[in-house]
């Protein structure tokens, strides 16, 4: 999803479907219902409290807001429920594996990739029947390489194997490709297809929100767009 439609206002107008932007809580309800009929009409939207921890968890049947877990993926078998993530700059990857009739949505940030989240949801896929040959992975949109400027501490925490993710930019200073990390490895772990959206969430201010830009800018506040995935009905 992008930032377009939806009923929030000020700073953080259009389909704003984060309860941590500071937002009219009715009004965040009203984008997630909106985001989630888009996707399932009468579809129930599962979601978890994101951390960005490595963790997943496998859902039978839908929450309560104040139920959720902790979380950064989540995956099902079950149709109905539409399984969601919110984003600022983090990559969203969504995954099914039509066969088995399996679909997962992970927040995979650095930390969260770095720490086996792609991993951990795989697995949690294959405990409901799914093989990873047979899954299709989609990343959608999430801050750019060019947009992403990190230092010499951020690179010290990845191994000498993950340079190609890094190019160098002023002195200390490095630029990451995030998306290209993800993709990496989701390859590395079997997924059978991979699919980069190539959207960068802080270069696209009219299409999304992003937590960087915001903070460059001094803001207050920054909103969240949500991705989704279902089961067909």
């Amino acid at each position: 999803m992008t930032r377009r439609g939806g009923v929030s206002r000020g700073m953080v107008a259009g389909l704003q479907c984060g309860f941590g932007a500071d937002d009219d809580e009715d009004a965040v309800r009203e984008n997630r219902r909106l985001a989630a009929e888009s996707v399932l009409p009468g579809g129930t939207l599962v979601t978890v409290h994101q951390t960005h921890s490595p963790d997943a968890v496998v859902v039978r049947e839908p929450w309560s807001l104040a139920d959720r877990p902790e979380a950064d993926a989540l995956v099902t078998d079950r149709r109905g429920l539409v399984l969601g993530i919110v984003t600022a700059d983090c990559a969203p990857v969504l995954l099914a594996d039509e066969r088995a009739g399996v679909v997962g949505a992970a927040h995979a940030g650095w930390r969260g990739a770095h720490g086996g989240v792609i991993e951990a949801t795989l697995a949690a896929m294959e405990q409901l029947g799914a093989g990873r040959g047979n899954i299709a992975a989609a990343i959608g949109p999430c801050i750019a390489q060019a947009s992403y400027e990190v230092d010499d501490g951020f690179r010290a925490n990845f191994e000498e194997a993950d340079e190609p993710y890094f190019e160098r930019g002023r002195e200390g200073h490095w630029q990451f490709d995030l998306e290209g990390y993800v993709a990496h490895r989701l390859a590395c772990a079997g997924v059978g297809h991979v699919e980069p959206m190539r959207r960068d969430t802080y270069a696209e201010e009219e299409a999304f929100y992003s937590f960087r830009r915001a903070t460059h800018r001094g803001e207050p506040n920054y909103g969240r767009q949500m991705s989704l995935i279902a089961l067909p009905a």
